[in-house]
């Protein structure tokens, strides 16, 4: 087991065969064995079927998948000697109805086990992906799917896409000085009311993680980032980021909402974060838990 900390939406516990997958034969050959499954999504949303203990992954034999949904399948690894697939329905959705209920997936994120999220949401950014770039960006002539859905090419000038990941960094920003340590929050204006969290912004081009992280804090507080501490990641696929989990100490607490990103900002000390966390603060509300901003919070609040 990994002894970093792990967030929802890591650890994928399939084997991407990367070499294997190449094989287009291998790869037909995988999904004719009677043990293939797959896993079922609409536009994103993953089919769950109900437990006696939560929600969970709705998976079809994949000769029955593959009779259902056309041209919209993926290899997503090997679980020990058995192949997984997903498969995505765009349109009606009557062949599955009666298997269970399509989930938004951050819905989906904050019932199903840790592995089950992240095969779904390695799925939904694979997706996501392909739709996103059915023609050449090189000569604009349309791309096939290759390697189980890892990759497309070009048939008229033979460039090859890769799925891209966007990095973010996602920092709390955390004040030494005074009578206490304090973490500072923030708020954009689209949110839940009440809900507050930690900043976070895309990486730029010719920009290290350390030089985002305080080019961000700065943008969007008017704080001064002085060391910065890397604590954990998560791949997030809305559609396909990878969340760069920070701690970023500032050196002062005057900090100004840009009002852009921005709209308000708090800063906590410990206690109060604690109470955020368990949803008795006042005013205040957490992150949801399968966000890595929760996690975050947690980790200095409990430090």
């Amino acid at each position: 087991m990994p002894t970093w900390t792990q967030n929802t939406f890591a650890g994928n516990p399939l084997d991407r065969a990367g070499e294997l997958r190449n094989d287009p034969d291998w790869i037909t050959e995988q999904k004719g064995k009677a043990d293939a499954l797959a896993l079922v999504l609409w536009e994103g949303r993953p089919l769950l079927e109900p437990h006696a203990d939560g929600p969970r992954l709705a998976w079809l034999d994949m000769g029955h998948a593959l009779k259902l949904v056309t041209d919209r399948d993926l290899f997503l690894g090997l679980w020990k000697e058995a192949p997984v697939f997903a498969v995505e329905f765009e349109g009606p959705v009557g062949p599955v109805q009666g298997l269970g209920d399509f989930f938004e997936m951050r819905e989906a994120a904050a019932v199903l086990s840790g592995v089950e999220a992240a095969m779904a949401g390695t799925a939904k950014s694979l997706f996501d992906w392909r739709r996103r770039h059915g023609f050449c960006s090189a000569c604009g002539q349309p791309t096939r799917t290759a390697s189980g859905g890892w990759k497309r090419v070009c048939e008229a000038c033979r460039t090859e896409h890769f799925p891209r990941v966007d990095p973010v960094t996602i920092m709390l920003p955390v004040y030494e000085g005074g009578d206490e340590p304090r973490c500072l929050l923030g708020r954009q204006a689209a949110w839940p009311p009440g809900r507050m969290s930690a900043l976070a912004g895309f990486l730029e081009p010719g920009e290290s993680i350390e030089e985002a992280c305080a080019r961000e804090v700065a943008e969007e507080a008017g704080l001064t980032v002085t060391t910065v501490r890397h604590h954990s990641s998560q791949p997030w696929p809305f559609p396909s980021q990878l969340m760069i989990g920070l701690i970023a100490t500032v050196s002062d607490d005057q900090a100004r909402p840009d009002q852009t990103e921005l709209e308000s900002v708090a800063w906590l000390t410990r206690a109060e974060a604690r109470a955020v966390l368990a949803g008795t603060h006042p005013e205040i509300k957490a992150p949801p838990p399968f966000a890595i901003a929760h996690t975050l919070i947690r980790a200095w609040a409990e430090e």
